[in-house]
């Protein structure tokens, strides 16, 4: 291997671990919680958020 290779390499698996760093999300037991329980406790969804999803798929001509 080759020193360009070398530090081509180390450079990619920084850069890999930095992103997978600041992606993960660290919460406290509270906010653990909280997330849990607004997670467990979801409302149906607003009118609107209907007429969004509607409106999008419209643009988009998705089905």
């Amino acid at each position: 291997m080759y020193r360009a290779d070398f530090v081509a390499s180390a450079m990619q698996e920084a850069a890999q671990r930095a992103i997978e760093q600041a992606e993960a999300i660290r919460l406290s037991l509270a906010n653990q919680e909280c997330f849990a329980n607004a997670i467990l406790s979801l409302s149906r969804p607003a009118p609107a958020l209907g007429r969004a999803f509607a409106r999008r798929r419209k643009l988009l001509h998705t089905e």
